[in-house]
């Protein structure tokens, strides 16, 4: 069974590992597209020194999909050097994502040897070869002037702006995708959005128009993963409205199953009308880790994803 996740950072990585433990089960080839977006931290200097892909969200889908036997390199690859000195805040999975796509030049090509470096049950893909920029329309990201709209630029900046997130967009605005994304979409059995930063992460993918066609196109069912908590860039969007956003901005989108958090949702009535919005049917689970952290536990959401999916044989 071909499944194909999309997102980036913790959210991505979280979906990434529950399919890693459907794999007995349900015998899944697995393919991550991973936003490439970002522009902070690691991944941002690299961007900034080297007009680099930037490689975080990359380095982390290979590590949840590392191989049990592989963990040590994993764990390398996950390695952030401390101060002092003009490594600190680098990843050790960064340089060498870095060193590869300048060594091969190709960023599929580094990806490939790279998942084989930690024996990723899985492929990684970036959605685009060519690094992409992020830009919202913010009402209230000055305090000073609270009503005002002001245009927010940087997947970062967006991430962390005070105020309303009204609308998203990518810059370039018709840039071309991964077309080894494009390809796994058209043979997958099954799509699956999220977890992840709604605007900066899951939407993102139906905001480049190849890669948007792409999913409505594909004869694939469909899975949205919600969040268990609203975020910074999502403050005051309720977990309907997080449903509602992913039609706004691509209204052929159709999907099967929506997957929940029964205590994360609340009211479950407004959610399962916006499932249904969409052509979804809503399964509540119990998908968050026990210690009461906003963060999904990989064997929950695994124990969720399998009868769903296993439906769609």
């Amino acid at each position: 069974m071909r499944v194909v996740a999309f997102g980036g950072g913790h959210g991505l990585a979280a979906s990434l590992r529950a399919l890693r433990r459907c794999q007995a089960d349900l015998d899944l080839d697995i393919t991550a597209v991973v936003t490439v977006g970002d522009d902070g931290g690691s991944s941002g200097r690299l961007r900034a020194e080297r007009g680099a892909l930037p490689p975080g969200d990359l380095r982390q889908a290979l590590a949840a999909l590392a191989d049990a036997g592989s963990m040590a390199t994993a764990d390398l690859f996950q390695h952030r050097f401390r101060p002092p000195g003009p490594l600190t805040g680098h990843t050790v999975g960064n340089l060498v994502l870095l060193g590869l796509m300048e060594l091969l030049g190709d960023p599929v090509a580094a990806l490939d040897h790279a998942a084989t470096m930690v024996g990723a049950a899985g492929r990684v893909l970036p959605m685009s070869c060519e690094p992409l920029g992020i830009e919202a329309e913010v009402q209230g990201a000055d305090p000073a002037v609270p009503d005002d709209v002001l245009t927010v630029r940087g997947q970062h900046a967006v991430a962390v702006a005070r105020g309303r997130v009204l609308s998203v967009r990518l810059t370039p605005p018709r840039a071309v995708a991964c077309p080894d994304a494009v390809a796994a979409i058209a043979e997958a059995d099954w799509l699956i959005f999220g977890p992840g930063s709604w605007y900066t992460s899951v939407i993102p993918h139906l905001l480049m128009p190849d890669l948007a066609a792409a999913v409505v196109a594909s004869p694939a069912r469909r899975l949205v993963t919600l969040n268990l908590a609203e975020e910074k860039e999502t403050l005051g969007l309720s977990v309907a409205g997080h449903l509602a956003a992913l039609r706004w901005y691509l209204p052929e989108l159709k999907v099967d199953t929506v997957i929940a958090d029964e205590k994360a949702v609340g009211d479950p009535e407004p959610v399962r009308h916006a499932a249904e919005s969409l052509g979804a049917r809503l399964s509540l689970a119990p998908v968050a880790m026990s210690d009461g952290s906003a963060r999904h536990d990989p064997a929950a959401l695994g124990a969720a994803l399998v009868p769903v999916l296993g439906a769609g044989r």
